[in-house]
């Protein structure tokens, strides 16, 4: 409920500040979380991003105020986040269809409404996990940074990047440093969420390091902090298994835990193998948390 309580804490901020400039990184702080965590949970529990809700929201209420008051549309265009009204006039004929002089002069508008957070009680299912601790590690890996947490653009970049990655020999090089007795079972996918800047985050593909020299250009050794993980099964083609998994880690298992809350800094992603396609694929998901 504390997990349920706070996402509505943060709609309500949002909601209080749409005519102002919205740091994102103070509308996690209302969900008691950290801004990657939030904007992917938001994400995957709304089926639309932080920014595309407050973007909705704003051209909703331009529309209402174009139809039912007689301000210069420049006047509304600027209390809304726009600079000009060419600029305010683009973004409203893509939301409603009709421009702002079509909506002033009666044309059909668009309204999106207010979110409201509710717990719903379905199923009665199951969701198994356990949890581990971890000492500090090091891995080898390579990064980049992508898009924000659970959006298209972070799906297609990170996508694009193990394909480049097996394409270029890096994969191949990058296993090549596995150690003999891993405590990670697997090529890791690894998002450094704590360090989250302009809405992108460091994504990286590597594996525990066993301590060789690395004489490979891009390769980079990072020391992965301790932490305590929940960590999840994932059983399915990819990546729509990964997806759905995630969509009950983010809308059941946090919501409903009375002992966990997630914690900063990383995520672990364990594919024991390549074959993603296999529909009874298995892999791993290990989420960093803090006990409540």
């Amino acid at each position: 409920m504390e997990w349920i309580t706070g996402i509505q804490r943060a709609i309500d901020y949002v909601e209080d500040h749409l005519t102002e400039e919205i740091d994102y990184e103070n509308v996690a702080k209302k969900a008691c979380s950290s801004m990657f965590h939030f904007q992917r949970a938001f994400s995957i529990m709304c089926g639309f991003s932080l920014g595309d809700y407050i973007r909705m929201r704003r051209l909703s209420l331009a529309a209402a105020e174009l139809i039912r008051t007689e301000k210069k549309v420049l006047e509304i265009a600027l209390k809304y986040g726009y600079d000009t009204p060419e600029g305010f006039a683009r973004a409203f004929v893509r939301f409603h269809g009709v421009t702002p002089t079509e909506a002033r002069r009666g044309a059909n508008v668009k309204s999106f409404s207010r979110l409201s957070v509710k717990l719903i009680l379905e199923g009665g299912s199951t969701m198994d996990y356990r949890i581990e601790k971890l000492d500090a590690f090091p891995v080898i890996c390579k990064r980049k940074k992508v898009g924000k947490p659970a959006s298209e653009t972070a799906t297609a970049d990170i996508s694009s990047f193990w394909g480049a990655c097996a394409s270029d020999g890096s994969t191949q090089k990058i296993v090549s440093y596995f150690p003999k007795e891993p405590r990670l079972k697997g090529l890791l996918g690894i998002c450094f969420s704590g360090e989250m800047q302009e809405e992108k985050f460091p994504y990286g593909i590597g594996v525990e390091y066993d301590g060789r020299p690395v004489d490979t250009e891009g390769l980079e050794i990072v020391e992965i902090p301790a932490h305590t993980y929940a960590v999840f099964t994932c059983k399915g083609k990819m990546p729509e298994a990964f997806v759905e998994t995630y969509r009950k880690i983010v809308s059941e298992f946090f919501p409903q835990s009375d002992k966990f809350e997630y914690g900063n800094g990383i995520e672990l992603e364990v594919y024991p193998s390549d074959k993603v396609d296999d529909p009874n694929y298995t892999c791993e998901i290990w989420i960093a948390v803090n006990e409540k």
